[in-house]
């Protein structure tokens, strides 16, 4: 492993940069040793600046996004990278959004750099479900639970209709919908569809995992168990 390229890699600077930190003595190894660039160690050995360093390729974490954010790496205004370290915005490979969640919707987004496991949990295929939280501005009209469960419902600019989807009431102008796709908008055009409007929207949950006590705007890894209960459903 070169040791300039790898930490280059994971957004601590450009290779020059890096250099550099390595000439002042600030990465080191678990001990405190000053690190050369040429030594041969671990990933988990390696400090930098006494930290350890930030999980190699394979990362994922979990933001609580909230309103007025983008997810985004190049839009202008507000981007969720600006709630996360700089490095983060620079890792290679890209550390990108896991199915974005649009400006005004807030709740969780997983972050990953793996590729694979982006593709994994977006994949209709492993009907993967992300329950959202909405507020609408009317009342349901009474049919759309069956609608929507349907596996028949035709978005407009569609060529197939959605996957079944499960709508629950909470109240007279709240309601809780599981979906296992992720179109464009998808739950806004659903209820513009059948004449009403979200007000809020809030994704709570994708797969068994939800984001506990994590305040709006904060974020955190996620370790080795918690990306196992992406994948495990509870039972109904």
């Amino acid at each position: 492993m070169k040791l300039v390229k790898h930490i280059s890699n994971l957004g601590y600077g450009s290779r020059k940069e890096v250099t550099s930190m390595f000439r002042e003595g600030r990465i080191t190894d678990a001990a405190g040793e000053v690190l050369y660039a040429d030594d041969v160690t671990s990933h988990d050995n390696i400090r930098v600046d006494d930290e350890p360093l930030d999980p190699a390729s394979g990362m994922i974490l979990m933001l609580h996004k909230p309103a007025g954010y983008t997810c985004s790496t190049k839009d202008k205004g507000r981007l969720v990278y600006d709630l996360l370290p700089d490095r983060f915005r620079i890792r290679k490979p890209v550390l990108a959004p896991i199915g974005r969640l649009d400006k005004e919707t807030t709740g969780l987004l997983l972050m990953t750099d793996d590729g694979d496991l982006l593709h994994r949990i977006i994949s209709p295929k492993n009907k993967l479900p992300k329950v959202y939280e909405a507020e609408l501005e009317k009342p349901l009209r009474g049919d759309e639970i069956e609608l929507f469960a349907s596996g028949e419902m035709m978005l407009e600019s569609e060529n197939s209709p959605l996957a079944p989807a499960i709508l629950q009431s909470v109240s007279e102008l709240r309601v809780r919908l599981t979906i296992i796709e992720g179109r464009y908008h998808q739950i806004r055009r659903m209820f513009a569809a059948v004449g009403n409007h979200v007000v809020q929207l809030h994704r709570s949950k994708i797969g068994g995992l939800d984001l506990g006590a994590l305040p709006a705007g904060q974020y955190r890894l996620l370790d080795e168990q918690e990306q196992s209960r992406l994948f495990v459903r509870e039972k109904s």
